[in-house]
């Protein structure tokens, strides 16, 4: 099968991974996989390049002329199936996909969609996945919220779980130094994550919880006023920043319980590499993370912005060590049964072959 991803960038991000773990397996099976990517390559693209993955950049223009180039290559290489990764793509590459003859052509959003959202984007999203046989949300909540959208294709709408290659544990001597029970986040330090409530939190239960570490594994913007308030909150002995990493699985090999504290969240792939490695896990309740965590019975919730809920189940868990056992067979149970990479690729060859 010849089959086409479509991205923004390939710039270092959980979407961005996840579609590149996926394009290696789908090759690995003997699919002809290939990446058209419409503003840089980044990092992640690199790699991928370097690795043999044939990986295309349009470069920045307007919509018309973009639509254009999807247009020409679409007919130049006539692929099976166009597989757009969340909205800017599908604009630009599922009209083009269709004009071309495509057989399937999905459309998956990576994030949550939560209200409120912009109602124009999601009017003209919709007017252009009319084009797409499907549309894929990472999780049910994702999937509830597009089918509230105004002018959803509600009949084309369906979840596929996201799922990761698991993490491979490394040694302890190749692992970062530990003193203490360890929380880990990895992901993009970016508003949304809203690091300053784990941060708070950590501090918190650092009073309680001798020998506290928060690993914080990742680049973005918000690094500068994060640091800011770890030395606010006399916290540099408690709190590490790791910077962007591409091999995060000392970190995961490590770490006693994974946190998040975003305030919107689909399905972060760095919470399904936790599960892989028997990590249980505290988050906020949004999104797909929360309704993983619950249905996997793998970790605690607290609420968004809530520092002293999400304290208490860092103290809880660090203070039962029973309990984060429990918890961590859990995670490496559900983990296995419905998260990994190979589950979710054949639920996408399934849909790729399936007639609207």
């Amino acid at each position: 099968m010849k089959i086409v991803h479509v991205v923004y960038s390939l710039e270092m991000g959980g979407a961005e991974t996840l579609v590149a773990q996926l394009c290696r397996l789908q090759k690995r099976q003997g699919h002809d996989v290939s990446i058209l990517v419409y503003s840089m390559l980044g990092s992640l693209g690199e790699k991928l390049v370097s690795e043999g993955m044939s990986v295309k950049v349009l470069g920045l223009g307007p919509m018309p002329l973009t639509m254009l180039k999807y247009l020409r290559e679409f007919r130049r290489t006539r692929p099976d199936v166009v597989h757009c990764h969340n909205p800017a793509p599908t604009l630009q590459a599922a009209l083009p996909a269709r004009l071309a003859g495509v057989r399937s052509i999905l459309s998956t959003r990576h994030s949550l969609v939560d209200p409120p959202y912009d109602v124009s984007a999601e009017k003209t999203y919709n007017r252009f996945a009319r084009s797409c046989d499907w549309i894929v949300g990472i999780c049910e909540a994702t999937c509830v919220n597009l089918r509230e959208t105004p002018g959803a294709l509600r009949d084309r709408i369906v979840r596929v779980y996201n799922g990761v290659d698991p993490v491979v544990p490394v040694a302890v001597e190749a692992r970062p130094e530990k003193r203490g029970l360890t929380l880990l986040f990895v992901g993009r330090l970016a508003a949304i994550k809203n690091l300053e409530t784990l941060i708070r939190a950590a501090a918190l239960a650092s009073q309680r919880v001798a020998g506290l570490q928060l690993w914080i594994v990742g680049g973005g913007d918000e690094r500068p006023k994060l640091e800011a308030l770890v030395e606010e909150l006399g916290m540099r002995a408690v709190v590490t920043f790791w910077g962007e990493r591409l091999d995060v699985a000392g970190f995961f090999s490590a770490a006693d319980l994974f946190c998040m504290s975003s305030t919107s969240e689909g399905l972060p792939m760095s919470l399904l590499q936790a599960m892989s490695v028997g990590v249980p896990a505290i988050v906020t309740d949004v999104g797909g993370m929360a309704e993983v965590v619950r249905f996997a019975d793998a970790g605690k919730t607290a609420p968004v912005g809530d520092f002293e809920a999400m304290s208490g189940a860092i103290v809880r868990l660090a203070t039962d060590e029973a309990e984060r056992k429990r918890l961590a067979g859990n995670a490496s149970k559900a983990y296995l049964e419905h998260f990994t990479l190979e589950a979710m690729e054949q639920t996408y060859l399934e849909l790729y072959q399936r007639q609207r």
